[in-house]
């Protein structure tokens, strides 16, 4: 292998998603700062495949419901039938940005972001998230609503 080969290869393994960050769904997202829950039946998109979908032929998403996409630092809205919220997440899961009640055919950037929640539009303003909060990843517990 030659050197930039070799390079290239330690960068990729570099930025990877971490595989002890990656659960199965249902996830449950809590804002530890805050003491509120964002979501109950988050669903991971960390594949190729998953994360080009995104919410894309959806009619909305439930109260509690959501993508987690991985590794993402923007997003489109391009298609989509109703407006989402945007928390954008460093790897420690820490919030860099949120953007409140994006509609469709708009656009999204964080480039400090490792990840973004893709969640239903008002859940920001109602669980009072906001730039800094620190947020908690996890499988969904039963009392969470995950059935």
């Amino acid at each position: 292998m030659n050197p930039s080969q070799s390079i290239w290869d330690g960068l990729r393994r570099w930025f990877a998603p971490r595989p002890a960050r990656l659960f199965k769904a249902p996830l449950q997202v809590l804002n530890v700062t805050r003491g509120t829950v964002l979501a109950t039946q988050m669903e991971p998109a960390h594949t190729g495949a998953t994360r080009r979908k995104g919410l894309l032929g959806r009619d909305g998403l439930t109260p509690g419901g959501g993508l987690w996409i991985a590794p993402c630092e923007s997003v489109h809205t391009f298609f989509m039938r109703f407006a989402i919220d945007l928390v954008y997440l460093d790897r420690k899961n820490q919030i860099k940005k949120v953007r409140s009640s994006v509609g469709p055919w708009r656009m999204s950037a964080c480039f400090a972001a490792h990840s973004v929640l893709e969640l239903p539009a008002g859940t920001v303003r109602a669980t009072r998230t906001e730039a800094g909060d620190a947020l908690e990843i996890g499988p969904a517990t039963e009392e969470s609503g995950a059935a």
